[in-house]
């Protein structure tokens, strides 16, 4: 090899070493970082799982860690033996249990992830279904400071909008509220409080049926195979499992189930109706949007036209057409009235 390629050759060589192994930009020190954030979060969720099933009453295990996780079960052994050397939790007979320092790590990113999930419900306007999967994220890296803070700005809510508690700062938390869907008597009315997020494809598919928190719900008919109920109204069929994730306080018997209600998307071209509430299914900034356009409880709207696509729909709402589509236009409950103008 003549000199010059020599020199190329080393210089290349150079540069390679210089891309793996360079002090905190390097890929070796960046992998090595990586690495560490992963077994971090891993050990964060470890901890939240063992909180959840103390918190519930549930035994729990190497299987179970492994299928809350996602991972193989060796990976959850090495995980619950490196809990118990930092001393974050112990073996017992009914499995691995927190230790008070661990159960105070559990609530700290129990709390974080809490409230990331109630600032994008109050604060943004992320879809309900993205809530759990984006506080996933930032409840590994918000600092106690930064929750601190985010607590203060949302004036220190005390329940997320699940419904779960929120921990405070020194980890007091509140106790979880109401019952399974699946332990109401037929006839019984209740009132949606809480709904369990995980599995989140569960979670998704009972935000889809539009179910929401504050729902009035009245069970019809129970069997092996389905829970029938009335929610507002409206009649829903699920399957035993998916109804125990929803959880109910009982009504007073005196008390009556609202609904079915008209939304301001049935209306037909220049029918209208008076606005009886937005719904409590409604948050945040999505919330505040259709307020700010006027549509606040009695105001009068008027259906104008639809456009070709069927979506939106022009509305005239206080002397201004506004278009807005379907899925906002459910969430405008109505009592309906022909002709007019708005």
């Amino acid at each position: 090899m003549n000199p010059t390629n020599a020199l190329l050759l080393s210089a290349l060589i150079a540069a390679a070493l210089a891309a793996l192994l360079w002090p905190e930009k390097g890929l070796l020190p960046r992998w090595r970082h990586l690495r560490h954030a992963g077994e971090r979060t891993l050990l964060e969720d470890a901890l939240k799982h063992l909180y959840d099933c103390e918190y519930l009453g549930r035994s729990t295990s190497v299987a179970s860690l492994s299928g809350a996780l996602q991972i193989p079960q060796g990976r959850a052994t090495e995980i619950i033996i490196l809990l118990e050397s930092q001393s974050l939790s112990k073996s017992t007979e009914n499995g691995p249990r927190l230790t008070s320092s661990g159960r105070d790590y559990a609530l700290r990113v129990l709390r974080i992830h809490r409230l990331w999930e109630q600032h994008l419900a109050q604060r943004t306007g992320v879809s309900h279904s993205d809530w759990h999967r984006l506080a996933e994220r930032r409840e590994h890296d918000l600092s106690e400071t930064e929750a601190d803070h985010l607590a203060a700005e949302m004036g220190h809510p005390v329940f997320d909008p699940h419904g779960d508690p929120i921990p405070t700062a020194g980890g007091d938390i509140a106790p979880r509220q109401g019952y399974p869907l699946t332990a109401l008597s037929q006839r019984e009315l209740a009132t949606i409080v809480h709904f369990e997020d995980e599995p989140e494809d569960v979670y998704e598919e009972l935000s889809s049926l539009g179910l929401h928190l504050g729902m009035s719900v009245e069970v019809m008919e129970t069997s092996d195979d389905s829970v029938h109920f009335m929610a507002d109204g409206t009649i829903y069929n699920l399957a035993p499992a998916m109804a125990a994730n929803v959880y109910v306080m009982r009504m007073p018997v005196e008390e009556e189930m609202g609904g079915p209600y008209t939304v301001l998307a049935d209306l037909c071209v220049q029918e209208r109706g008076t606005v009886v509430r937005i719904s409590p299914a409604c948050y945040g900034l999505e919330r505040r949007r259709l307020m700010d356009l006027g549509i606040v409880t009695g105001t009068v709207i008027e259906m104008q036209m639809r456009s070709p696509s069927g979506d939106p729909t022009a509305y005239c709402i206080r002397g201004a057409t506004i278009a807005l589509r379907k899925e906002q236009a459910e969430l405008i409950q109505i009592t309906r009235e022909l002709g007019g103008d708005a």
